[in-house]
């Protein structure tokens, strides 16, 4: 019998790293680790030094109670793994994984293992849960049904994923209780300062943790490591790429720890600890050859802190459509044309960086799903070299992020359709002949194209029912979605918009966007 609660399966959620031993402590006292954590201050510019805008968010624990009925797990002052705890747990309950109480003066011995510990317990914690839940009758869940999900921050992500990845960490019949995981700012490929990986010999603070080479061993990556010298691969015999969500910090300035040394070091094009390119993972097969990449959106948002990504509205709604959403949606942009200014056209040596840049945001709503913009360094990019040759029949594909959409979350439930406005922007390069910058013609700044397309979605009311699609760019039609779009099917059972854009000017480009639509949670 299916699981009568999916999509609202327990929520297990694995904190960040603690540096000093006061932190694990702090940690250790809080109940929720952090997730209870909240915000009142909103900085929607990249300029730190304007006022920050007053807007509530009251923490993904308080959120995921009045929004969905879900719950902790604390009872008589025992959690669910104190050997004097009795009874049941309901399916919808979020569940607190404490690992570093072993590493804490108050209820520990002070020493902090190694990932490959809290990763046991992880998988521990997950048949503990299964257990407890299928216990309640009032679910109706039989033990193979079980299924959960992770929830993680900064490292917390690497303990999901050398649970998953290690079959030496864990059971198997735990692992397969896991639907999907979602990783707030996890350096997933470790951290670098000064653009150095961590070395493996610093033991200071276990920030071993985060070096590439002892990753590669907790991870079980050490043939491919040596091959590739990343470990942000997740190899798809082990967990499924496409149930696995990146939610990706854009903004370093605001993140304050060791008095902002941090941010220093991390450089531009990181949350302040962990760097953007180092801060997903990839689809792998049995052969070494890459998927596509998993679903990941971005948020000008810290490491932590009060402009953190844990307590900010941007990750916790793509948390939840992604948890519990009706449509997924990866954006992709394909190139089918460059044009050069006047004047470069016949010129040898030419190169450029193309910058794209995407944001997308649900009707009615005062935040983005995902925002990659060139000022945060955040940017898809792709070089001049990279497009040369590039045609409608040989295109060059960029992808830019993915969205979830949930028909619960709409602003009018009584609409049947989904609907967001995605804005696409390719910044004018820096043109350059013989590796010197070519000034002529050029203004920063600009763009060879920057419109707004607004896509409106029904999806189907059957399994074998059609799409229904419109889309309309705002610069023809503000506010509306009138234009019918005839979606393709794909072999993989999902559909494929494509929505053409062209540049009127010289230089200028032209390609389509492509929405890769598919049904979620069915």
């Amino acid at each position: 019998m299916a699981n009568p609660t999916a999509p609202f399966h327990p929520i297990i959620y694995v904190r960040g790293y603690a540096m000093t031993q006061g932190e694990i402590d702090e940690t250790t006292a809080d109940p929720f680790c952090g997730f209870n954590l909240g915000s009142t201050v909103y900085r929607a510019t990249p300029e730190k030094n304007r006022p920050a805008k007053k807007f509530i968010f009251e923490s993904p624990v308080l959120r995921l109670g009045s929004d969905f009925g879900y719950a902790d797990v604390f009872k008589n002052g025992l959690d669910i793994m104190d050997p004097d705890w009795t009874g049941s747990i309901p399916a919808k309950s979020i569940v607190i994984y404490h690992y570093y109480e072993q590493a804490s003066t108050l209820l520990g011995s002070g020493k902090t293992p190694k990932i490959p510990v809290f990763a046991k317990g992880l998988s521990d914690l997950i048949l503990r849960v299964r257990t407890l839940v299928c216990l309640d009758p009032h679910n109706k869940i039989a033990v193979r049904d079980f299924r959960c999900y992770l929830v993680a921050h900064s490292m917390g992500g690497l303990v999901c994923r050398a649970f998953l990845q290690n079959p030496a960490l864990g059971e198997a019949e735990a692992r397969a209780c896991v639907d999907k995981v979602f990783t707030y700012a996890t350096p997933h490929n470790g951290i670098e300062m000064v653009g150095l990986n961590v070395p493996s010999w610093l033991s200071l603070a276990d920030v071993t943790n985060f070096n590439r080479h002892e990753m590669a061993k907790y991870l079980n990556l050490e043939a491919l490591y040596k091959k590739e010298d990343r470990v942000d691969f997740l190899p798809e015999k082990a967990f499924s790429s496409d149930r696995f969500f990146c939610m990706i910090g854009t903004n370093r300035a605001d993140y304050e720890v060791a008095m902002g040394a941090s941010r220093t070091f991390a450089g531009h094009g990181s949350d302040g600890l962990v760097r953007i390119e180092n801060a997903s993972v990839q689809g792998v097969n049995a052969k070494g050859q890459m998927t596509e990449p998993c679903a990941k959106a971005f948020a000008y948002r810290s490491h932590s802190g009060f402009f953190g990504i844990v307590n900010s509205e941007e990750a916790y709604q793509n948390l939840t459509r992604f948890l519990f959403g009706d449509v997924r949606v990866d954006i992709w942009v394909d190139v089918h044309e460059v044009r050069l200014p006047k004047g470069l056209e016949k010129a040898t040596g030419v190169n450029a960086l193309y910058q794209f840049e995407v944001l997308a945001s649900p009707r009615g709503k005062r935040w983005y799903l995902t925002r990659r913009v060139a000022e945060e360094d955040s940017v898809a990019c792709c070089s001049h070299e990279d497009l040369a040759g590039v045609s409608k029949d040989r295109p060059k594909s960029l992808y830019l992020s993915s969205v979830f959409l949930d028909r619960a979350q709409r602003v009018d439930p009584h609409r049947e359709s989904l609907a967001y406005s995605l804005t696409l922007g390719v910044r004018v390069p820096d043109y350059e002949v013989d590796q010197k910058f070519w000034p002529n013609q050029h203004y920063e700044g600009g763009y060879l194209f920057r419109d707004a397309v607004a896509v409106e979605i029904v999806p189907p009311q059957e399994e074998e029912g059609n799409w229904h699609v419109t889309y309309d760019w705002q610069s023809d039609n503000l506010g509306l979605a009138s234009t019918p779009l005839h979606p393709r099917a794909l072999k993989s059972g999902k559909v494929e918009l494509p929505v053409p854009f062209e540049s009127a000017t010289t230089p200028g480009i032209r390609g389509k966007l492509r929405f890769v639509v598919s049904a979620w949670n069915v």
